[in-house]
């Protein structure tokens, strides 16, 4: 897949244990983006973090994990990239999501001048 040197970065905040129909929702999401033939998502688990509820979500509580926060990114066309958002806005309950634009240097292994 081409993928052009200015394009847009999401980035989807989430927790851990939000499901889309009993489906890890990171999980639905990066398969959405994959059935869409997006150019690539990453999914991120951080260690500590908070959202709108303020909750503090930390491996560093007695239990080994507490809805640890994940950022899920994916870069593509602009065009693209919106109409994932319009396909997976139903999914999503609480989150953030956010869009930047970017320059692309290299996809795969080509370098993009």
């Amino acid at each position: 897949m081409a993928l052009s040197r200015d394009a847009v970065l999401l980035r989807i905040f989430i927790g851990e244990d939000d499901k889309a129909d009993r489906r890890p929702l990171y999980e639905a999401i990066v398969l959405k983006a994959r059935e869409m033939h997006l150019a690539g998502a990453t999914v991120l688990r951080g260690p500590m973090g908070f959202g709108h509820s303020s909750v503090l979500h930390t491996t560093k509580i007695v239990r080994l994990s507490q809805n640890l926060p994940l950022v899920i990114e994916i870069v593509d066309s602009e065009e693209a990239i919106n109409k994932f958002v319009d396909a997976i806005g139903g999914m999503m309950g609480s989150a953030l999501v956010t869009t930047e634009k970017v320059k692309v240097i290299q996809y795969g292994t080509s370098r993009l001048d």
